[in-house]
């Protein structure tokens, strides 16, 4: 028998699945595991800086991280923002379609049953 718990994020992950980043561009499981990692960084008001992202280890190898992280960029799902002390420093942060994207998910975690 299932918890209530796992209930309720099975049925998450059942509405999760409906929803699409972006119908023309959608994303891969393995660039959304890379934005949900530079997003909850962003949230946590500690962004990831480019060379922290692609360090990831267990997202792939550095080669492949940047090249996800250019995919993201491309997609406008990522933006960089400079540090003013360090023109050479770029940290990551969320784009505004990424956060419209997350919003959805909220959405979905928090519709009544029906």
């Amino acid at each position: 028998m299932n918890s209530p718990w796992s209930s309720a994020y099975l049925r998450f992950l059942q509405r999760a699945q409906t929803l699409s980043c972006d119908n023309d561009v959608p994303l891969s499981a393995n660039e959304k595991a890379l934005l949900e990692a530079i997003a909850l960084a962003w949230f946590d008001h500690a962004p990831l800086t480019v060379r922290q992202a692609i360090g990831i280890e267990h997202l792939g190898s550095p080669a492949t991280l940047h090249k996800r992280l250019a995919a993201l960029r491309t997609k406008g799902y990522v933006e960089d923002m400079l540090v003013d002390s360090d023109r050479r420093t770029k940290l990551l942060a969320p784009s505004e379609k990424a956060l419209a994207y997350f919003d959805q998910l909220g959405g979905a975690l928090t519709a009544p049953d029906g």
